[in-house]
């Protein structure tokens, strides 16, 4: 029999506990076997919670451990950069929580990090809210259902922003330049229509203080509503609506603009249907068996340790991707100018 695969922890939160714990735990042969939080009293409280037995007083106790293979990074974002290029020079493999970094030079650097070691995986959770129908969208635009794509629209409702366990997204020195789900959205963009070509971008902070636990307001610099405007090839232009504001209760929805009908997506109904020019009803399109997929980033990160397939989604140097995307729409709206991507 194999040696188990031997896993820690840096960050244990609502996610690792809810999503990536139970995950793990259901694949044969792997361990959950030590856990650092930010403090040694919030790490027993952790390993107590999930049921591991070794704990650490800091992340880097942890990847000092030789008696631990992989490094699990579910820390706020501002240390997925540290941890993860330690891990990697100690010889661990690693998966980072998105987004991957604070800004592109932080995700650059993870993913030189992982050239340098590339007998290790190196993987960041991959954005999940459009698995269900990323492959279906990428055939309707390339088998001429809507004709030529002119354009994408995409409006994303960000949520009240009010929960007080979500403070430090509101906090860029924690969170770095991405906004809201930003990076998650791009990703999936990227899938559909390749990488983008420039972005112009207007953001604001509507609401400059938000709650944190113990009923205090804290000061924000993370907007909580965004337009942006990207050009993709084939002189391909897209919209993006993301709001705390103006879009509260209406989900995520694409619409994707051809010659010849308009492709719409429901992601949160789980609904493709293609609208033609003039008809009062979009005609709902089936998805194939072998389109749809699911979160699978815990068995698709073991799977590529053992050596049975590589990385799909998302590797570093994906992840670099988006986060130079993330970076273009921080400095646009800083600096009042259309960036160019891709260089």
């Amino acid at each position: 029999m194999s040696e188990p695969l031997r896993i820690g922890i840096a960050g244990a939160g609502k996610i690792v506990a809810s999503e990536h714990a139970p995950r793990f735990r259901a694949i044969p042969g792997v361990e959950l076997v030590a856990v650092a939080n930010q403090t040694p009293e919030s790490s027993r409280r952790a390993a107590e919670r999930l049921g591991i037995g070794r704990t650490y007083g800091s992340w880097s106790e942890l990847i000092e451990d030789d008696e631990v293979d992989a490094v699990l990074v579910g820390t706020w974002p501002y240390l997925h950069a540290p941890i993860a290029i330690a891990a990697l020079y100690a010889g661990k493999h690693v998966l980072t929580e998105a987004r991957m970094a604070t800004d592109g030079e932080a995700a650059a650097a993870m993913a030189d990090a992982a050239l340098d070691n590339p007998g290790l995986v190196a993987m960041v959770v991959p954005a999940s809210f459009s698995l269900w129908a990323d492959r279906a969208i990428g055939r309707i635009l390339g088998d001429g259902t809507i004709g030529r794509l002119l354009a994408v629209r995409v409006t994303w409702d960000g949520g009240s922003g009010t929960d007080p366990g979500e403070w430090w997204r509101w906090q860029r020195r924690y969170s770095g330049n991405n906004v809201m789900a930003l990076g998650i959205l791009y990703e999936a963009m990227a899938r559909w229509l390749g990488h983008a070509e420039w972005v112009t971008a207007e953001a604001q902070v509507v609401t400059p203080r938000k709650p944190a636990p113990g009923g205090i307001l804290v000061p924000t610099d993370v907007p909580d509503h965004l337009v942006a405007v990207a050009g993709f090839a084939g002189d391909v232009t897209a919209t993006i609506e993301m709001s705390t504001v103006t879009l509260r209760g209406t989900g995520i929805h694409a619409s994707f603009i051809g010659t010849d009908g308009t492709l719409e997506a429901d992601f949160g109904a789980e609904r493709l249907a293609v609208r033609r020019p003039g008809a009062a009803r979009a005609r709902p399109v089936a998805i194939r068996d072998d389109e749809r997929d699911e979160w699978r980033a815990e068995r698709d990160f073991v799977a590529a340790i053992r050596g049975e397939k590589a990385v799909e989604l998302t590797d570093f140097e994906t992840g670099k991707r988006y986060m130079e995307f993330v970076d273009a729409v921080h400095a646009s709206n800083r600096d009042g100018q259309r960036i160019a991507l891709g260089g």
